[in-house]
């Protein structure tokens, strides 16, 4: 296309009604860039679908997503089948005494972990299940908890992967100066209102200050009459692992077994400048002869547990490229530049905070896309706030936030599938049952940056 136009909304919003009609979100996503491709040509619409997706494959994010998320999956089944997973829940059952506890348990793992927000969604996720399922929470809350501690606290904290990856961004743009770019970026992290609110909000829910409400609560009653849990656990593809963990040896298991593991992760992830597949690949190559040592099980065996675990993780790998070559198509449709052109004649300087929140936050929601988004809003949005002689970090802090709301309501981002992934809950009840807290979260933000411009 060579103009935007209003067809460009059509695709996202078949996306989401065949994400909550079928329950399929890979399905939903291809379907959606199908219809895209229709739309900017019918006779060249496979061509274009088997051209993007090549591209998409051929896309260093993406090559780094399968090799993090595969290694993630593979050091899972490793600590599962040594036993290590198990004598963590023994430790974390004699500290959390009930389901509040234990979800305040997760809210402070879930603070902790703050490098990456994969690393953080995987890991508290696939770490306390075992402790929320004994006192009956429901892997939906548990998904709830895992995911908003992840996006908005990354956001939040200057050393993560997020900082990293939007100071580069702000002095590619010429928005801050070489080397500058963390500096501007802390700037703006005190308007950066819906991190701030969504981890506040979580917290109250964790404390059973706030009441679980919508979706939420129909899952929470499932769970206290027993039948959420293995429900959801059934529906993925990490029943692999829990049937691993059945076969685990309880008594042998020793908490340093997945102590030293994430330690090491998390350690040398800082190590090599926030780099995650850098941390991964340290962490196995100790942690397999650390296995060995002890005699915890053979070295086929441990490879054979990698490759399972690796494999646990393809349904999420697939939704994320699904959703890569989704947005592809979105950009083609100049889906973009119409939403900041439709928004165009009602940006002041006073409002401008407010509706870039609102018009990147329903294109990170719509696209799936709550980094790549950024790199082609930004030379749009920027130049918009210069001109209006806008508060510079408060417009930073708006389009982060609205980076942060799509990466953990989008039924389909990257955040969402490894946070349901790793509590073991099925993708889109996930999103459904934590969409009334985002959407909570993202009306106070709106409400913040109209009052503070």
């Amino acid at each position: 296309m060579s103009e935007p136009t209003a067809l460009s909304l059509l695709p996202p919003a078949v996306v989401l009604i065949l994400a909550i009609w079928l329950r399929r979100p890979i399905l939903a996503l291809v379907l959606g860039a199908i219809a895209g491709l229709l739309l900017l040509g019918p006779q060249a619409a496979l061509g274009g679908f088997a051209e993007i997706s090549l591209r998409v494959m051929q896309d260093e994010t993406i090559g780094w997503l399968i090799l993090v998320c595969g290694s993630f999956g593979a050091l899972i089944a490793l600590l599962v089948r040594t036993g290590g997973a198990l004598a963590f829940g023994r430790a974390a059952l004699k500290l959390a005494k009930g389901r509040r506890s234990s979800l305040l348990m997760t809210c402070v793992l879930g603070l902790v972990i703050f490098v990456d927000d994969y690393l953080n969604a995987l890991t508290v996720g696939e770490t306390m299940k075992r402790v929320t399922d004994r006192f009956k929470v429901s892997r939906e809350m548990l998904a709830y908890v895992v995911d908003s501690t992840a996006a908005p606290v990354c956001v939040l904290v200057p050393l993560s992967t997020w900082a990293v990856f939007f100071g580069g961004l702000l002095e590619s743009n010429g928005i801050a100066a070489a080397g500058q770019g963390i500096g501007v970026y802390m700037q703006a992290i005190p308007y950066m209102f819906y991190a701030w609110l969504s981890v506040m909000l979580v917290v109250l829910v964790a404390a059973g200050l706030f009441p679980a409400i919508g979706p939420m609560r129909k899952a929470e009653m499932l769970a206290r009459h027993g039948s959420a849990g293995a429900m959801h656990v059934a529906e993925l593809s990490v029943e692999a692992v829990e049937q691993e963990l059945a076969e685990a040896d309880k008594n042998s298991g020793r908490l340093h077994n997945f102590i030293v593991p994430l330690l090491l992760l998390v350690g040398f992830t800082v190590y090599f400048d926030i780099d995650v597949w850098m941390g991964m690949l340290a962490t196995l190559a100790l942690m397999v002869p650390f296995y060995l040592v002890q005699g915890l099980m053979p070295l086929d065996e441990m490879l054979e547990q990698m490759m399972e675990g690796f494999k646990t993780m393809l349904p999420a790998i697939g939704t994320v490229i699904a959703a890569f070559i989704f947005k592809d198509v979105c950009d083609q449709l100049l889906l973009p530049q119409y939403v900041v052109e439709s928004l165009k004649p009602y940006m002041t300087a006073q409002l401008l905070p407010a509706l870039v929140f609102v018009a990147m936050a329903l294109l990170a929601f719509a696209t799936g896309s709550s980094w790549g988004i950024f790199a082609v809003t930004i030379p749009i949005v920027m130049p918009l706030a210069y001109a209006l002689d806008a508060n510079i970090p408060l417009v930073i802090g708006a389009l982060l936030s609205a980076s942060a709301f799509g990466s953990q309501a989008c039924f389909y981002s990257d955040s969402t599938v490894l946070a349901a992934q790793g509590s073991g809950c099925n993708l889109i009840s996930h999103a459904l049952t934590q969409l009334p807290y985002t959407l909570i979260a993202a009306a106070l933000a709106f409400v913040g940056f109209l009052l503070i411009a």
